[in-house]
């Protein structure tokens, strides 16, 4: 089988204004990499918009459309924490989210071994009505209700290794006894949440945070001795991921050291889990990455990684 990457020009037009970190070049610099031969046996596709019925399985109806009311038709405006809306965001972000359920249906339909979503803006700090972080719309967790109330699934897994805990994700598991959520992040860090007494009402939460300056020992010490067994013990039939790429020495927007190695060696790890308790299934999504080389390195060890499945 074949990994699938998922990606729409639309979301290299999203900006949140001049030098600001999550630019349109991180996704450029992305797809660049994506380009190489050694990717060409990637099964390719545009991202579709997301519905408003399947993003509002995750986030108020009221807010999404009142999201979608204020992108401007020039300039920019601020509708959250670090979040800005310019004139193509609102549609950048029904494709992002788009496309992480597309990507599910390939998966689940059993077109494509796993996937990789190339999109922006990312998702994981997005609450139910708030946006914040750079998100808007909490893409891995409408991915994940689509999963669950298409598929009928009983176990899903989201693992999100960004250096940023994914507030909004853990806020939509907390009430979902069908997933569980595996975050390894810095702390103290933005957004201030994920300490590891965070558990959640089913016990379905765990949260490995790393102290400032960690790097890939204490990264793989804790996904081994208790991140990864976790998973496996959960035995979910699909894993998603929230491939965040700023735990990386070269990104200066926190302070973790990972190396594109680690983010090769977590791949290769969530894979192989894949292939005992799902058939291989995986969906990738670009959350954080902000040093663009470091950022192409990455998404290339990650996805090589996939491809490799």
């Amino acid at each position: 089988m074949t990994t699938a990457l998922f990606t729409h020009p639309v979301c290299a037009l999203h900006e949140n204004g001049p030098d600001h970190p999550e630019g349109p070049e991180r996704l450029q610099a992305v797809l660049t990499e994506l380009a190489k031969p050694e990717y060409a046996a990637l099964q390719r596709y545009d991202a579709p918009l997301a519905a408003m019925d399947q993003i509002a399985q995750v986030h108020d109806r009221d807010y999404v459309e009142d999201i979608l009311h204020h992108v401007p038709v020039q300039g920019y405006v601020m509708v959250g924490r670090e979040a800005v809306l310019s004139p193509h965001s609102g549609a950048a972000a029904l494709r992002a989210a788009g496309a992480v359920i597309a990507a599910v249906d390939i998966v689940l339909g059993g077109k494509a071994t796993n996937a990789f979503c190339a999109v922006r803006p990312p998702g994981h700090h997005a609450e139910y009505a708030t946006a914040m972080g750079f998100c808007f719309f909490n893409n891995i967790a409408v991915g994940a209700a689509h999963a669950l109330a298409t598929y009928n699934l009983k176990r899903i897994a989201i693992i999100d290794f960004d250096v940023h805990h994914g507030n909004g994700t853990q806020e939509w598991v907390e009430g979902q006894d069908a997933v569980f959520f595996l975050s390894s992040h810095q702390f103290p860090c933005y957004p201030g949440t994920g300490r590891a007494q965070e558990k959640g009402r089913y016990n379905n939460l765990l949260n490995l945070p790393l102290p400032p300056g960690a790097g890939s020992i204490q990264f793989r010490s804790a996904m081994e001795n208790f991140g990864l067994p976790s998973v496996d013990q959960f035995q979910p039939e699909l894993i998603l991921i929230s491939a965040g790429f700023d735990a990386h020495c070269d990104d200066l927007l926190a302070g973790l050291n990972f190396e594109a190695g680690d983010y090769d060696w977590i791949t290769r790890e969530l894979c192989e889990l894949a292939r005992k308790h799902c058939t291989g299934r995986i969906v990738s999504t670009l959350e954080g990455g902000y040093a663009f080389d470091a950022l192409a390195a990455s998404v290339g060890a990650h996805v090589r990684a996939l491809m490799d499945a």
